[in-house]
């Protein structure tokens, strides 16, 4: 049985949507690993002691910091990460919520169509 034309329309667009979120949910994991990353580097900085001297990677180069400086680059590193990462989930939620009512509008037009093969997630 063939598919017909508006059907196959959405189902264009839920997979378009369906990559829009799995690029959104490594975008996601990406800006997670940095807030990590940045956090152990903040949580070690700590332990130093104030006269420890202390590098930053520049490129292929390390370059002597000061503590406090770094300490205030890293904090603010965070907070944009953090902030990043709200945005991210804030789309992330709209998708998954566009693939859910785009998922049972097509069901809804496939059983209408007499189209009985069902979609999975």
């Amino acid at each position: 049985m063939e598919v017909p034309q508006n059907i196959q329309h959405q189902l264009s667009q839920f997979q378009q949507l369906q990559q829009q979120a799995q690029a959104i949910s490594m975008q996601k994991q990406t800006v997670e690993m940095q807030i990590q990353e940045t956090q152990k580097a903040l949580d070690e900085l700590k332990k130093a002691d104030d006269e420890a001297v202390v590098y930053k990677s520049a490129g292929n180069i390390l370059v002597k910091v000061n503590k406090v400086d770094i300490n205030t680059e890293l904090e603010d590193k965070v907070e944009t990460l953090q902030l990043r990462e709200k945005t991210i989930k804030r789309q992330e939620e709209r998708i998954m919520g566009k693939l859910q009512e785009m998922q049972a509008s097509l069901q809804d037009a496939m059983q209408g169509a007499g189209l009985t093969q069902g979609m999975g997630n």
